[in-house]
């Protein structure tokens, strides 16, 4: 089986990166990652030379290409035969590809006005009608699944799989600007801030900025270089 290679953005603001990162560390699935520094102003060089759509993530297995975070975790499932990827009950699957396909194509004005920052120290910020409407959303898809779900574990559908990969950036968010959030969905974001994954994420964040510990700017300590998934 050929080698993998995920072309990301910097990690202390490609939320679409730490998706299929994400997913990629915690099936224990090798691969050799290649940072790129984003741009504001469009696609840089750099990006292109990798990426035909001009944007990170990107993956290369051999001579295939597969860009788009969602298609990444599919395609891994699918090559890696990764049986926890979607849940295996047929109506629970359908849930799990519908709300990951909406946090895929939606929620554009929580993304606008909470920004992506792994290393911000939580505080919280005025928001829009809009905004909190998309968090209100959030919630309510994490309230029914976790009530669904809580006897199978502590991941929206009991195991982790494609769908928590979807919306960890969003519990990062959360927590970044300090939304308050009642006891089921704070566990939530809890379960994603204690994911040793998450934290080596946020780890190379920090790293990334030059700061050789998390902990001199926010609660969430980076782990050890080689910690455990």
């Amino acid at each position: 089986m050929s080698k993998l290679t995920l072309v990301i953005g910097t990690k202390n603001l490609s939320s679409w990166s730490l998706r299929p990162w994400l997913f990629l560390r915690r099936n224990n699935v090798s691969f050799e990652e290649h940072i790129l520094e984003l741009s504001e102003h469009g696609p840089s060089e750099a990006v292109l030379r990798h990426s035909p759509s001009g944007r990170v993530p990107f993956l290369r297995d051999g001579d295939i290409q597969v860009w788009d975070s969602l298609a990444i975790c599919e395609y891994l499932a699918e090559t890696r035969q990764i049986a926890d990827a979607w849940p295996t009950d047929p109506a629970a699957r359908a849930l799990a590809r519908s709300v990951a396909c909406e946090m895929h194509a939606g929620f554009a004005a929580l993304r606008e006005e909470l920004p992506f920052d792994a290393t911000r120290r939580p505080e919280p910020k005025a928001l829009s009608a809009q905004a909190r409407a998309d968090i209100a959303r959030v919630v309510q898809i994490w309230r029914q699944l976790r009530q669904q779900h809580a006897g199978a574990g502590e991941w929206l559908f009991g195991r982790f799989g494609i769908a928590d990969a979807m919306y960890a950036p969003v519990a990062l968010r959360f927590h970044a600007y300090a939304v308050p959030l009642e006891a089921p969905e704070q566990a939530y974001v809890d379960t994603v801030l204690s994911c040793a994954a998450v934290r080596e994420w946020i780890g190379g964040a920090f790293l990334g900025l030059g700061v050789r510990s998390a902990a001199a700017l926010a609660p969430v300590s980076a782990p050890p270089a080689n910690g455990s998934v």
